[in-house]
């Protein structure tokens, strides 16, 4: 392995130890969690030049949970929004 792909995947290593668990789901997943969860912080970013897309982060019993979608997604009434620049997950 080259120096540069070493220092590449221990960059990976270390963004994923920084952000914790992330859990990965599918839009109609999220959909169901956040349904499930009381009054959630969702963390909203919108993305892409020539299509766009929708990234979702929200914390759920411990976990944070992930989803990017094609369209905006109903958000629950009572949810708390956070409209970030952009959403980042690592691998």
């Amino acid at each position: 392995m080259s120096a540069g792909a070493a220092a590449a995947a221990a960059a990976i290593v270390n963004a994923i130890k920084a952000s914790g668990v992330l859990v990965s789901v599918e839009p109609e997943e999220f959909s169901k969690l956040m349904s499930r969860a009381g009054d959630p912080l969702i963390v909203v970013a919108e993305s892409g030049i020539f299509t766009k897309n929708y990234k979702y982060l929200m914390s759920y019993k411990g976990l944070a949970f992930f989803t990017k979608s094609d369209a905006p997604l109903p958000l629950p009434t009572g949810a708390e929004i956070v409209n970030a620049g952009r959403i980042w997950n690592p691998g």
